[in-house]
Order: structure tokens, then C-alpha cells, then sequence
């Protein structure tokens, strides 16, 4: 098992920025990729992000390429997401998670049924 916990949420402006943490527990934090993805009201869960193992290799939607950036700690057993120039369509629930698989395309790491487990949100607001 693998506990995640997000933090760093809240309300800004956009133009804006924000920094996520996700801490993990349970087991060896270096044997997963982690993603971030967020949901917003009315609709589907998207893939924001991801790191992989190492962190030698990160993936970016279109839609935050050039504003966010996905890092991780290993040796702090947490991964981050930094979020700058917010838009409110950046809006949403932001979770955290963690896949048992190594490698792969663009389409697995941004796949969300690749990922096993799940931390329970933080809400992003950006207000226009």
C-alpha cells in the first residue's frame, strides 16, 4: 500500500502561482511514477502530469506545457507540481498518484488506469 497526501491547494488570481506537494508513505517512494491530474466540476478526470521513477523523464499536458512543472524527492518520499501563469481553466481538483509500471509512451504515464493509487485531493481555484 501507498498512502498519498496532497497539499498546497487554494484561491489565486490569474496570472498566479501555486506549488503542490503530494507525500508518500508506505512503500520504496523510487520504485514509482507518479502523476498528478485534476478534475473539474461537470467534468472527466485529465492528466496534468507526470515523473518518471528517477525523475529523469517528465510528461506535460499541452494545456500546462511551458506553465507547470513536475518534480519529485526521492529522498523525501514526495513529488511536487509547480504551477505558474494560472488560467481558471486551470480549476479543479488536483490529485496525486502512484503507478507500479516503468516505462512506457506519453499515452501510458497520462493514462489514469495505470496508476493504482490515489491521494484524496486538493482543490485549485483560479478566479478571473
Amino acid at each position: 500500500q501507498v498512502q498519498l497526501v496532497e497539499s498546497g491547494g487554494g484561491v489565486v488570481q490569474a496570472g498566479g502561482s501555486l506549488r503542490l506537494s503530494c507525500a508518500a508513505s508506505g512503500r520504496t517512494f523510487s520504485n514509482y511514477v507518479m502523476g498528478w491530474f485534476r478534475q473539474a466540476p461537470g467534468k472527466e478526470r485529465e492528466f496534468v502530469a507526470a515523473i518518471s521513477r528517477n525523475g529523469g523523464s517528465t510528461y506535460y499536458a499541452n494545456s500546462v506545457k511551458g506553465r507547470f512543472t513536475i518534480s519529485r524527492d526521492n529522498a523525501k518520499n514526495t513529488f511536487y507540481l509547480q504551477m505558474n501563469s494560472l488560467k481558471p481553466e486551470d480549476t479543479g481538483v488536483y490529485s496525486c498518484a502512484a503507478g507500479g509500471f516503468y516505462s512506457g509512451s506519453y499515452v501510458r504515464f497520462a493514462s489514469d488506469y495505470e496508476y493504482t493509487y490515489w491521494g484524496q485531493g486538493t482543490q485549485v481555484t483560479v478566479s478571473s
